[in-house]
């Protein structure tokens, strides 16, 4: 029988095209619906990407996107649904309520202009082109399969399935080109292969360390978006790990990654350090399989948490007796904020992740006068605040019983007629006047109760 890929390279043209017998039931039906009607118009169109590698792989894909031969325009003209998205890399949303299905058109590979040199940045990738030319710009071997649902074929023009078969993540073409076209495909691979399980292949990853540095000219953005997903993924502690073994947590999270230490450091403090980090991070993945989502505050949080912690024992208020959760939030917002300008997080995730850490230890404060339990729980931090106490219970393996009452307090909280709150209120506004300018509210209009304990 001859080898898939010698076949390849005797005709570059010719896709390799395997029968397969994924269920009609297993296609997404919107998705189905774009295809075939850019196929009755025309036009070529397959499902491709990432769905299609979770189809094969017998797993649920979370979106379905589609390439096709049609430019953004002539995708618009056929759905009223659709809406042309992006500059960099324009391409076409077909909305069905709140499911979007991404509809591309085929690229070639980008033009570069004499001005460029030798930078390989692509800034801009609207150039149109074939299936082939298309598949051949894709990152990974394994996210360039077409599928054609209705032909129940699979095209394989860059070797994805054989790379599927044996676990391998590799990138399509010259890897060190490939990365310095787009260092943000190094984030992807560390998500692929975490998430997927998937060995990366050594000419991959070497191209990866050596372009780590390349994300600091990336889009912030990008970069945000990446890392919540990694962080969302169900593997941060893996993706954490790969990221400082290839260098990018210093290049991304240089605070993090100088409080873990180096990977082989044998510094038992800073083992220790990392070791926190890591159960965290555990301890998140935990609360993703089971099937929650956690906020984009509760996330940050979950980085900076153990820096903040150690800023905190280290703090000389803290040996005085005298840091309280305004000093705490302030040690917290000035580790957070930095992160949150450079990459263009939003104000109020940066602030709620900070706050979220200060109002750690109100979890553990009994009722007082200056301190009210049902207030707290109606405080509009208080999700993101109890969120990341979950996860430092399951991290430390203790609490879980605190964390189970709150959870019955949140509840009577929300249950409480709006007379008892006035009370609670009208409480506080006293004792507020007692002590003058400490009643004064926070940034960000939330409640300071629970500052003040």
């Amino acid at each position: 029988m001859p080898d898939p890929a010698e076949e390849r390279a005797r005709a570059p043209h010719s896709p390799r095209i395997i029968p397969t017998d994924i269920p009609h039931s297993a296609f997404d039906q919107n998705a189905l619906r774009v295809v075939s009607r850019l196929q009755r118009e025309g036009n070529e169109a397959y499902l491709v990407g990432g769905c299609v590698r979770d189809l094969l792989l017998g797993r649920r894909p979370k979106d379905y996107d589609v390439a096709t031969s049609a430019t953004p325009r002539g995708v618009k003209s056929l759905f009223f649904n659709g809406r042309i998205i992006g500059r960099r890399f324009k391409l076409v949303h077909v909305r069905y309520g709140e499911q979007v299905i991404e509809t591309a058109t085929f690229r070639s590979a980008p033009e570069r202009g004499e001005a460029e040199g030798d930078d390989l940045l692509i800034v801009e990738d609207n150039n149109w082109g074939t299936a082939q030319e298309d598949a051949q710009r894709r990152d990974f071997t394994i996210n360039a399969l077409f599928l054609d649902p209705y032909r129940r074929e699979i095209l394989d023009y860059v070797g994805g399935l054989e790379d599927l078969e044996a676990g391998v993540l590799r990138t399509i073409g010259d890897p060190y080109v490939r990365m310095a076209e787009d260092p943000v495909r190094i984030l992807r691979a560390i998500k692929f292969a975490t998430r997927l399980g998937f060995r990366i292949d050594e000419a991959t990853w070497d191209a990866m360390v050596e372009h780590s540095d390349d994300l600091a000219r990336s889009a912030k953005p990008r970069v945000m978006e990446e890392i919540l997903r990694l962080l969302r993924s169900g593997t941060a502690l893996g993706a954490l790990r790969m990221m400082r073994k290839c260098g990018v947590l210093r290049v991304m999270l240089p605070q993090l990654d100088l409080h873990v230490g180096a990977h082989d450091s044998a510094d038992p403090q800073a083992h220790d350090r990392a070791d926190s980090v890591w159960r965290l991070l555990e301890a998140l993945d935990s609360y993703v399989h089971e099937k929650h989502v956690p906020a984009t505050a509760t996330c940050v949080a979950a980085l900076f948490l153990r820096m903040i912690e150690r800023d905190a024992a280290l703090d000389p208020r803290t040996h005085a007796g005298d840091i309280g959760g305004r000093e705490l939030l302030e040690l917290a917002s000035r580790r957070i904020d930095a992160f949150a300008v450079e990459y263009r997080l939003a104000k109020r995730d940066g602030y709620k992740a900070a706050r979220a850490i200060a109002l750690q230890r109100n979890f553990t404060q009994t009722p007082t006068k200056r301190f009210s339990p049902l207030l707290f729980a109606r405080d509009q931090d208080f999700p993101e605040a109890l969120e990341l106490f979950r996860l430092r219970c399951s991290a430390w393996g203790q609490g879980w019983d605190v964390y189970e009452a709150w959870l019955e307090r949140a509840a009577e909280a929300r249950a409480a007629p709006p007379e008892a709150l006035e009370v609670e209120r009208q409480h506080k506004r006293r004792r507020g006047r007692r002590r003058g300018s400490r009643s004064k509210t926070p940034r960000g209009g939330a409640e300071e109760t629970s500052l003040d304990a």
